[in-house]
């Protein structure tokens, strides 16, 4: 029944047919040519799968973001990252990524930060005379950095899925994202001087310090969340409310660059986004579901132990399989429907959950850069025109950088673990 699962799934998505869509109907396949499965559950798992608390961060955090991403804080952020680093070579690439990753810790969304970052710095990147390709391919790796840094709506998903602490995962993700976030500026630095990118006007400390001052509030968001949850102040997922009443403060009544008719569209949008993910969640369940009660996992759990595979090995292989599966598949709904398979193996191998966590969440944010789905391939092309192919050749360098850095978290736990003890 999982074969013919699996086969009705991929048979969906290569005729297009959306993911959520997809993963019910070949659910509901499997279940009619079962005996002893009732059509039913179909809608049931559905439901049950969303019946959870934590979930709700979720849309709290996607409101939080698009708050400030219309409230103005961009591009404050933009502006306290030139008054950093915008007299060296490459000054607008490496802006570009400090904003990135200034705003991956407060949107949690990887499409988010491309779009609020890449609206202002590829226009002038571009009118600057950075090669467009480059300028393209760098907002969308720039991007990944959202799911890395916390809060993290990705590490919200595989808390639940793997019943672990979500603020022990925010936590986690702090080093390996400033990590990810600092390697993929020092290409862009090298590369920007190899190419004659030079930088922008000489800074200053008084000009950082004015910039500094105007985007404080903003940057405040991630020590509140933060704060928040380790202080026993508000939930995580309470936090994403917290999230969303301080952006509006900020961005009506400090900034003054949202208005109240601006909420409506705000709404929407985040409506709209949180209820496809929410739907292919609810689909990745009935799909956990089936697997679990065809005790697939047990199954891969005892091929794999079958082989004899240590930790190392072990690792190398889940590694692969995850670079592979996010070419294809939905991050959350990945996060789903693999964490289930891969717990009783790396249980029986001692791998830590936070640490492994990092390492999963690193890989699915290389999946958004890599086709055929490539979700930040296809916004960051959004932002200007450009041919596909040629974006994907310039992502390739910067996949290598990321490559690089998964590596490192995989197999040096300390890095995730630092601040956990």
């Amino acid at each position: 029944m999982t074969t013919l699962m699996f086969v009705a799934m991929f048979s969906l998505l290569i005729v297009n047919i959306p993911l959520a869509l997809s993963i019910a109907f070949a659910c509901l396949v499997a279940f009619v040519f079962s005996s002893h499965m009732p059509d039913f559950v179909t809608v049931q798992r559905m439901f049950t799968g969303l019946d959870s608390f934590p979930l709700m961060a979720i849309p709290f955090f996607l409101l939080a973001g698009k708050i400030m991403e219309k409230g103005g804080v961009s591009t404050r952020l933009v502006n306290l990252g030139a008054s950093i680093v915008g007299s060296l070579p490459g000054g607008l690439a490496i802006i570009a990524l400090l904003a990135s990753m200034f705003f991956a810790s407060i949107s949690g969304s990887a499409p988010a930060t491309v779009v609020a970052i890449g609206s202002i710095m590829v226009p002038a990147m571009i009118t600057a005379g950075y090669d467009k390709g480059f300028s393209i391919a760098l907002m969308a790796v720039g991007g990944t950095i959202g799911i890395i840094i916390p809060p993290s709506i990705p590490f919200v998903v595989y808390g639940i899925s793997a019943n672990v602490s979500i603020g022990d995962l925010f936590v986690a993700g702090i080093v390996p994202g400033l990590i990810v976030g600092l390697s993929l500026i020092l290409y862009a630095y090298l590369y920007s001087k190899k190419k004659g990118y030079r930088g922008a006007e000489p800074t200053s400390f008084a000009n950082f310090v004015d910039k500094f001052k105007k985007s404080i509030l903003g940057l405040a968001m991630p020590v509140i969340i933060l704060g928040g949850i380790y202080s026993g102040v508000f939930t995580p997922t309470e936090s994403g409310a917290v999230a969303c009443i301080y952006g509006l403060i900020i961005s009506i009544f400090v900034y003054r660059e949202l208005k109240f008719s601006d909420l409506k569209e705000i709404f929407i949008s985040s409506g709209l986004t949180s209820s496809m993910v929410l739907l292919i969640i609810a689909a990745a369940n009935i799909m956990g579901w089936v697997l679990t009660t065809e005790q697939f996992p047990q199954q891969v759990s005892s091929w794999v132990n079958a082989f004899g595979a240590d930790q190392v090995w072990l690792l190398i292989a889940i590694n692969v399989i995850l670079l592979l599966v996010g070419t294809f598949l939905e991050l959350n709904a990945a996060i789903i429907l693999l964490v289930p398979i891969f717990l009783p193996i790396l249980a029986h191998e001692d791998v830590n959950l936070i640490h492994f966590g990092v390492v999963m969440i690193t890989n699915l944010a290389i999946g958004l850069l890599t086709p055929p789905l490539g979700v930040n391939l296809f916004v960051a092309k959004s932002l200007d025109v450009v041919s596909f192919g040629l974006v994907v050749r310039k992502v390739a360098p910067l996949l290598l950088v990321m490559l690089v850095d998964l590596l490192l978290f995989t197999f040096l736990p300390k890095i995730s673990l630092l601040f956990l003890g």
